[in-house]
């Protein structure tokens, strides 16, 4: 696997901007993603590309529009991969701190941005830029989400739905084909007194939130 990492640094780098809110910061890293992509083989550089130049052909409006449309005000496009496995429960706090944990122990801070520690742009920056065998692990012990929210783009988002296959596709194994098989991955559910059932169905997020700029969050070597 380690032939590999270089190439899917370069994936989950470009994967972590095209999830990003498309404002005029994202707009301008897209000349140099693209060029990045260019010089990488295989199918999935390709499938990153096909969003970026969507992105990069629609007027920021448009693009802003249809981000806040698909991720913001639907309840089956959850970027935060937590959410997939425990939904709004008091359990999910202790899985956000662990999180926030795996990031300390790199040796980096990492500034959240306003987002929460498991934002699917959060943790592919992370791999990509600051620590790799711990990103992957996270990608890898949350690939029953990454499979879920990779099947609703493909039904919901045809722009968005590339990047997520992408992702996937740096993952060992082949990819399921349906929702019960990407369930499974996740294992049995846990039974927890008190705590609401997981239903995907129900999710993502329980509310829709508005739109706002992402930009600004940075990683940085030092003490915590």
């Amino acid at each position: 696997m380690r032939g590999t990492e270089p190439r899917n640094r370069v994936l989950y780098a470009a994967a972590a901007v095209l999830l990003d809110y498309p404002d005029v910061r994202v707009r301008g890293l897209l000349p140099t993603l693209r060029a990045a992509l260019a010089e990488q083989a295989g199918p999935l550089p390709r499938l990153l590309e096909a969003t970026a130049a969507q992105i990069a052909d629609d007027d920021e409006p448009v693009a802003c529009r249809r981000y806040v449309d698909t991720f913001d005000l639907s309840r089956r496009h959850a970027l935060h991969l937590s959410y997939w496995t425990d939904g709004d429960t008091r359990r999910r706090g202790e899985t956000l701190g662990r999180f926030k944990q795996r990031y300390r122990d790199s040796g980096w801070l990492v500034d959240l941005g306003g987002e929460l520690p498991d934002f699917l742009p959060l943790v592919l920056e992370f791999t990509a830029r600051v620590d790799y065998a711990v990103g992957r692990s996270l990608l890898a012990e949350y690939r029953a989400s990454l499979e879920l929210l990779r099947i609703e783009l493909a039904a919901d988002a045809p722009v968005y739905a590339p990047v997520l296959e992408a992702v996937c596709g740096t993952l060992p194994g082949p990819s399921p084909t349906s929702r019960a098989e990407a369930m499974a991955l996740a294992g049995p559910p846990v039974e927890q007194v008190g705590l609401e059932p997981f239903d995907p169905r129900l999710l993502p997020l329980a509310e829709a939130t508005p739109p706002q700029n992402r930009s600004g969050r940075t990683v940085t070597q030092g003490a915590h």
